[in-house]
Formats: C-alpha cells, sequence, structure tokens
C-alpha cells in the first residue's frame, strides 16, 4: 500500500492556520500567491510530488504536518491555480530551510508514521448513533449543514477524518487530532471536544 516512489527527506512546506490532511483523505488547496505558485510549478518537477502541509504554531511550524502528493490541478483564467492533495504520510519536522527557493522547505522524517503507508483504520468501538446525536446537536448550534446519508455511508475512517478536518475547532485541537496515533484516538478525542463544545465551553461570554 506504500507509495511508489522513496519518501524524500526534505519536501515543500506550505503552512496554513486550521488546514489538516488527515491520513487517506484530499485537501483542496485555491493557491494565489507567487511563492507558492512556485512551489507547485517546482514540485510538479519531482517524482513524488509531495507538499507537506503545516500549521503554524508560534513563531514556528508545528512538530508534525502531513505531506500530501498533487494528484489533480488545473488553471484559472487569472493564474491562479487550483489543486488537490492526496495524503501520503505525516511526518516529523526536523529542521527548516530558506534561502533555496522563496517558499519554506522542511527536512522531515517519517520513521514514526508507518500505519500512514497502508490500508484504512477501522474502530470498532465506534458508536455511530451516539456521534451523529452529538454532531447534530453541535451543527445545529454552530448553524452548519452537511449531507447526513453520505455520512451514514461513509467508512469509519473516512467519517472521523473527515470530521476532524472540516468542523471548525480550534487549530490547537486540529493538530491534537492529527497527531492522535490510532483512528480510536482521533474519535475519543473529536467526540470530547463536541461534548466540550456543547456544554459552552467554547463560549467566551458563558459565566463559569
Amino acid at each position: 500500500m506504500g507509495p511508489h516512489f522513496d519518501l524524500p527527506t526534505r519536501i515543500a512546506l506550505f503552512p496554513l492556520e486550521s488546514a489538516v490532511l488527515m491520513p487517506r483523505t484530499r485537501l483542496p488547496l485555491h493557491i494565489f500567491e507567487p511563492r507558492y505558485l512556485q512551489m507547485l510549478e517546482d514540485t510538479l518537477k519531482t517524482e513524488h510530488r509531495l507538499i507537506g502541509m503545516i500549521q503554524p504554531e508560534g513563531d514556528g511550524l508545528a512538530a508534525i504536518g502531513t505531506a500530501g502528493r498533487m494528484v489533480a490541478f488545473s488553471e484559472t483564467d487569472d493564474g491562479r491555480m487550483m489543486i488537490s492533495l492526496k495524503a501520503v504520510s505525516r511526518f516529523r519536522l526536523s529542521d527548516t530551510q530558506e534561502g533555496f527557493a522563496p517558499y519554506v522547505q522542511g527536512v522531515v522524517a517519517w520513521d514514526s508514521f508507518g500505519r500512514d503507508l497502508k490500508g484504512p483504520e477501522h474502530d470498532p468501538d465506534l458508536n455511530r448513533d451516539a456521534l451523529f446525536e452529538m454532531l447534530r446537536r453541535y451543527m445545529d448550534a454552530h448553524e452548519l449543514s452537511t449531507d447526513w446519508e453520505a455520512a451514514a455511508r461513509a467508512e469509519d475512517e473516512t467519517l472521523i477524518n473527515s470530521l476532524a478536518m472540516m468542523l471548525p475547532f480550534s487549530s490547537g485541537d486540529k493538530q491534537a487530532l492529527l497527531e492522535s496515533p490510532t483512528l480510536a484516538d482521533r474519535r475519543e478525542l473529536l467526540q470530547g471536544l463536541l461534548e466540550y463544545a456543547l456544554r459552552g465551553g467554547d463560549d467566551e461570554d458563558r459565566l463559569q
């Protein structure tokens, strides 16, 4: 199930707050800054076509991100690019390198995330009814909508990872979801975040 190319030790980094790429998912991106258009051009020349999605953290970058392979791209009339990244593996950022290109490149290590290169994970303890009931309350409270029929049909991993990517959690919470070692860990954290929000934990005006 692993990629047909060798994972490189250095990849282009695309820092973007609240944008995380979970294992075996896809992320659509709209690229318009000149330095990142250059990044796309350079990445397309590589065998691996990997871009490292990583969140800013403090004055630097998060310790862990996800490399996605550019699997689709199209150009708009005004020169912007629409791309799709398919997750390959999470990575640990060892160092950053600037000056080689107008964008940041990262020295990365893959050895902690061998599971990402295999087939989908399952979560035998997932209680869909309980999760969906909580999710409906959360969606109503935040005036969000979703395709419930598609959610009901989705495999465990697709459901959990998609929710972790799309729900409006804080960047720190999204990073914690990304770093969850297993799908069951991620689902437990996701449910905890939903419960916390439903208790009013994300309402800054709420009296304690």
